[in-house]
């Protein structure tokens, strides 16, 4: 199996050239699209998308392709992990997933030119590089023939995002806004339980607003248009509207900061 998580688009044949590489070398594998709708250039959403999907699929090998930096000098690699393989750039994409699936056990950099296209382009490694390793390393393939050991330090990784935890609540970064409008924050969903029935949403910084919401399980524990705080599927904290969009409700984007306390007087 081989899946593929891009920031492709669907308007164009970039998507398809990838499944043809990978048809073309292994016809009997199995391609599944996780997304090809990451924002572009997006690393960050590309990276929580990659990591909250990767557990639930089968046993194979992961390729996220999300790489401003195609043609420079960042590194392509593989990596090892208990739970698969993971293919693409080294700009911090993968590490996330890895975790996710036991941890990085080995790694190597995409340095061998019998495996890749004839002719690389500069500006497109998905199709030229990432695709035809993935289908050789899901044909049974060794790791260690995709080229040298890379030394696991030095795997390019994405700041950790903040999460500042206080006694009447804490503060978090945005993770991800998904399809819905959903805010996914970098706090783990276990924050929520220490705070009562309603809690107040205010931002870091220059801005001034402040917006209450329930803490609940579901949307519907909110009314019709209300905001509502609950673990996400992720085991995350989510801000969502009961019937709408939570980002365009509180005007926030990926990589706001919003401070979360509860109400005392509820």
């Amino acid at each position: 199996m081989v899946s593929l998580t891009t920031d492709y688009g669907l308007a164009d044949g970039f998507v398809a050239a990838c499944h043809g590489v990978i048809a073309r070398l292994a016809p009997s594998l199995r391609v599944i699209d996780v997304t090809h709708l990451v924002p572009p250039g997006d690393i960050r959403r590309g990276a929580a998308v990659l990591a909250q999907t990767v557990p639930y699929l089968p046993v194979g090998v992961h390729v996220a392709v999300v790489d401003p930096g195609v043609g420079t000098a960042r590194r392509g690699i593989a990596l090892a992990t208990p739970g698969g393989l993971l293919v693409g750039p080294d700009n911090g994409l993968l590490i996330d997933a890895a975790a996710a699936l036991g941890g990085v056990t080995e790694a190597v950099e995409l340095a061998n030119p019998r495996w890749l296209a004839e002719r690389v382009s500069a500006t497109f490694h998905g199709r030229d590089v990432f695709a035809p390793v993935a289908a050789r390393l899901a044909s049974g393939a060794p790791l260690s023939e995709a080229g040298p050991a890379v030394e696991v330090s030095t795997l390019i990784r994405l700041p950790e995002p903040v999460v500042e935890v206080r006694p009447d609540g804490f503060t978090a970064e945005v993770l991800t806004v998904d399809h819905f409008g959903n805010l996914q924050l970098a706090a783990p969903a276990d924050l929520l339980l220490a705070l009562p029935a309603r809690v107040r949403i205010r931002p870091v910084g220059e801005q001034t607003w402040e917006r209450v919401a329930v803490h609940g399980r579901t949307f519907g524990d909110a009314s019709p248009g209300a905001l509502v705080a609950h673990p996400d599927s992720a085991g995350r904290v989510a801000l969502s509207t009961n019937g709408g969009r939570a980002a365009e409700v509180l005007g926030v984007a990926a990589g706001t900061l919003l401070r979360v306390d509860g109400l005392a007087d509820c």
